[in-house]
This record gives structure tokens, C-alpha cells and sequence, in this order.
């Protein structure tokens, strides 16, 4: 493996090698060592201090309850299977690191947490195999240095493709040089709003293609001198970027979830029912953020309401359907977006829905109306009932879900709330505007 990625670091004449994880305020981070230092860091990569992990993305500075501080050290060791040149700035590379102490993996690393939810759904002889859908802006900012949308076009106009080909062609190239597969893309409904589809992959694939895709957008962005972000809702009169969890469950190479009969079979059921009955709670981590709650209202096709539905896009677990079969083949949860930190929010909805398999629960009835159309009285008599409306509401279910702070584990299910808890204090009586001055070039 050495003498493999000195070739390929010298091949590539790279200098700098960043190495990337996602802290709890869920931005993506990096330090870089220079290649004549390759000996020196290749095993045990960069250190950095323990307090990193307890900042929110609202000041730089370690909140004080999440238990960490400015004694510690943990180090950034790198992946090496995830190593690429980075086609967007030539000269560095890029690999994801596990944050780990004594050698060991350290509680708090997001990649170890999600590792330690697919062993578990090995444990019960299955497979996870995802892909994150993700929604993001290309904006300009105007002469006073506010943001301005990308263009004023509609939903997948071929105007809006012809005036951003060039970005849109270089981030594909750029995901596919560096292993990411390009499945689909169209301009999404707001302006300067798109969509470029992954290909699905296991678990960890997932989430590693999902922080690659982040970097890339940003950094092709950046060279032809626009502002790319993923904030879930930036103008209030305009669509909000989602990053819908799209989940199948296998076992060795076969599909569990359809039925010769089109429809889910009763172990996917479970699955469904486990992510809909912890879904209050798995809200603190998959839309983790005040803003997020702008995006999640009715009629807005973001699943705002807590129950399924065949192709229901206002349902927050939607099961698509194929035109030919096997069909259908996986659920979309809708109710994630990228300010997420990808390995905690599927790692959490994969223990999610094992508990509902664990349990034999049922998710009840398959909507195939928008629930938003119906009186409380109606939907409190389908058991359907309205999402958190805040990120505080979030949080306050989440410090009472045993199951989710079991499986995250004490230590990062400490900083992991401490963080959210202090973004929320500091933004809760914010303005849309003054969220999107302080987190539009973070996520």
C-alpha cells in the first residue's frame, strides 16, 4: 500500500496532502501534510486537539458542555483507501481520516459511528447499501457583497443547463476522476438551484462520496469565481435544498425490500416503522440546523409529516417506484439535508430502522393523499402527526430517545448535543438573512 500511494502522490506531482473529516457542527475540515513529510505522517496522520469536536458552526470556540476542552489530542489517520488528487486544485490531494487515540478509533469519530452501526446491521445478516441526493445553489454575490441567486430560470429548463454546462461538466468530471459515479442532472425548481445524483454504494461509500461531492461543488465553484451552497433554505420565496437518504437493505446480493406483488416486503415494513417511530428524535442529526426548519412545511414536497407513501412526496419516507421490476427497490427519507454530518445521520437512521425490525413494529397505512390537506382530526385518526418545527424541538426529543444516545454513545452524544444545543441558543431568534450571513460559505 506505501509504495502504491507514493507512486500515485508522485505520479500526480502533488504536494500537499489534505486530510478531511466532518466535525459536530457537521463542517468538513482539513489538514494538510506536504508529501517530503510522507514517512512521517503516513500511519498516524495530523493531530488535532480533542475541543475540536465540541465547536458549533456558529463561533469558533468550544462549547462547555460538551465535555471537551483545550487538554487532548486525537489524531487524523488516514484512509488511504480514499485517496485522490484533488482536479480542482492541482498540487493537493485529498483522504479521509478516522479520528482515533492510542491507535484505537476515539468514540467521538463520526466514521467509527457509522462503522459500528453497519456491524451492527450485520449482526442481524444485513446489508446497507445508500446514497445522499443532494440539492445546492450557485450564487453570485452582488457589488455590496450580498448573495444573489445563480440565474432566474424554472425547473429543469434547458436555458438554466445551457448558462451553467461549464460548472456543471467540471464538477461531474471531477466526481468521476476522483471514483464517484454520476448517475443524473437537472436544474432543481429554484434559481440557480441543482442536482447532480450519485450512484448508490455500502454505507461508508456513501457517506465518504457525499462529504466528496460537498468539497467538489464548492471548490469548482470557487474557480469560476461563484459561491456554491448547500444551506437547506437561503431565499424565502424560493425552493430549499434537501439531501434525501435514498436506503435498501440486502443480504448477500439480493434486494430485501420489494415483493413479487410491487409492493415492500414486512422486513422493510419494519425498517420503515423503526426510522418513522425515532424520526422526531433522528431529526436533531439529519436536519441539524435552525435553518433546516425553514425547508420542512407542508407543501413543499419535504415530508413534514411523520408517515409513508408509495411516490407520496410530502410523505418524510417515500418508497419510489421503477417502471419495470423489481420495484419497488428502496425508501427516500426526505427529511435530511446537507448540513448534516452524512456518517452520524445515516448511521442513526440505520439504527433506527433496526430497532423497528428488532421489534416487529408496523409503520401503519401507506399515505397516497398530502396529508398537509387534512384537518388535525383526520390525521391524528391515521396516527399521522406534524414533524418538530424547530431545531429545539429536535434536540428535546433526541435527549429523550434511549435508543439513538445508546447507539451514538455517551461521549459524542454529549458533544454531539452540546453543539446543537449551542447553535440553537445562538440562532433561535435569528432572522432567515442573518442565518444565511453566518452559514451560506460553511455548508
Amino acid at each position: 500500500m506505501t509504495d502504491s500511494v507514493v507512486k500515485y502522490l508522485s505520479d500526480r506531482h502533488i504536494r500537499f496532502v489534505r486530510l478531511l473529516w466532518c466535525d459536530n457542527g457537521n463542517i468538513i475540515r482539513g489538514k494538510a501534510f506536504h508529501t517530503g513529510m510522507f514517512e512521517e505522517h503516513q500511519e498516524h496522520g495530523i493531530g488535532i486537539s480533542m475541543g475540536q469536536q465540541g465547536i458549533p458552526a456558529t463561533v469558533d470556540a468550544v462549547t462547555p458542555d460538551s465535555g471537551l476542552g483545550p487538554v487532548g489530542e486525537v489524531w487524523l489517520k488516514p484512509d488511504w483507501s480514499t485517496l485522490a488528487a484533488l482536479p480542482y486544485t492541482p498540487g493537493h490531494a485529498r483522504v479521509l481520516a478516522d479520528l482515533t487515540l492510542n491507535n484505537e478509533p476515539w468514540p467521538l469519530c463520526p466514521r467509527a459511528f457509522l462503522r459500528r452501526m453497519v456491524a451492527r446491521a450485520e449482526a442481524m445478516n444485513l446489508q446497507v447499501k445508500a446514497a445522499f441526493e443532494s440539492e445546492f445553489y450557485l450564487l453570485r454575490r452582488n457589488p455590496e457583497g450580498n448573495i444573489v441567486p445563480g440565474d432566474t430560470t424554472a425547473f429543469a429548463t434547458t436555458q438554466a443547463m445551457d448558462l451553467h454546462y461549464l460548472v456543471i461538466d467540471e464538477i461531474a468530471e471531477a466526481l468521476i476522476n476522483q471514483g464517484v459515479p454520476v448517475e443524473r442532472y437537472y436544474p432543481e425548481s429554484g434559481p440557480g438551484q441543482q442536482e447532480i445524483t450519485v450512484r448508490y454504494g455500502t454505507a461508508m461509500q456513501a457517506a465518504d462520496r457525499h462529504i466528496v461531492y460537498r468539497e467538489t461543488v464548492r471548490g469548482i465553484a470557487l474557480r469560476h469565481g461563484i459561491v456554491a451552497s448547500f444551506l437547506p433554505k437561503i431565499f424565502a420565496d424560493a425552493a430549499g435544498s434537501g439531501c434525501h437518504l435514498h436506503l435498501s437493505l440486502w443480504r448477500q446480493d439480493e434486494n430485501l425490500f420489494p415483493t413479487s406483488q410491487g409492493r415492500v416486503s414486512p422486513l422493510a415494513r419494519q425498517f420503515v416503522a423503526g426510522i418513522l417511530h425515532h424520526l422526531p428524535a433522528l431529526m436533531a442529526i439529519t436536519t441539524p440546523t435552525t435553518n433546516s426548519y425553514r425547508r420542512l412545511k407542508p407543501h413543499y414536497w419535504s415530508g413534514a409529516f411523520r408517515c409513508w407513501g408509495y411516490d407520496n412526496r410530502e410523505a418524510a419516507v417515500r418508497i419510489p417506484g421503477n417502471p419495470v421490476p423489481p420495484s419497488p427497490t428502496h425508501l427516500e427519507l426526505k427529511t435530511v439535508d446537507a448540513s448534516a454530518n452524512p456518517y452520524l445521520a445515516l448511521g442513526a437512521v440505520i439504527a433506527a430502522g433496526l430497532d423497528g425490525i428488532i421489534h416487529q413494529w408496523e409503520p401503519g397505512e401507506a399515505i397516497a393523499q398530502d396529508p398537509g390537506l387534512w384537518s388535525d382530526a383526520e390525521r391524528e385518526q391515521r396516527g399521522i402527526d406534524p414533524l418538530p418545527q424547530s431545531l429545539g424541538e429536535a434536540i428535546a426529543h433526541l435527549q429523550q430517545n434511549t435508543l439513538l444516545l445508546e447507539a451514538l454513545g455517551a461521549p459524542l452524544a454529549q458533544a454531539f448535543l452540546a453543539v446543537r444545543q449551542a447553535e440553537w441558543q445562538t440562532l433561535k431568534e435569528a432572522s432567515l438573512e442573518e442565518e444565511v450571513k453566518l452559514l451560506v460559505d460553511k455548508y
